[in-house]
């Protein structure tokens, strides 16, 4: 299955469009990983640990919107975006979302 942020696919083409399709993932961070975290934010530098759990989370985004895109039948999809979110007040649990249009291709 081809995965694209493009509208259009080099040398194929679109012969069906199928229609949205969505992987949503909610992940939580626990509270040593927010320990660690906290204590980098103090002394600067990146979180390592939110990176790799975001990376983690956008991964099965992706593997949720390739199911759901075989679903209808699709060979693609296009125009792939991503959103993140936190979604409580103390930023733990994260939401990650991979939209894209599910199409087929020749």
């Amino acid at each position: 299955m081809i995965i694209t942020t493009t509208n259009t696919i080099e040398n194929r083409r679109i012969i069906d469009y199928k229609g949205l399709v969505f992987g949503e993932v909610v992940v939580g961070a626990n509270i040593i990983r927010d320990f660690f975290a906290s204590i980098t934010d103090i002394f600067g530098g990146r979180s390592g640990v939110y990176e790799s759990e975001l990376n983690s989370a956008r991964q099965d985004a992706i593997r949720e919107l390739e199911a759901e895109a075989r679903k209808v039948g699709a060979n693609a999809v296009v125009g792939v975006s991503f959103e993140y979110q936190s979604v409580d007040s103390k930023g733990g649990m994260f939401l990650v979302v991979a939209t894209g249009t599910a199409v087929v291709t020749q």
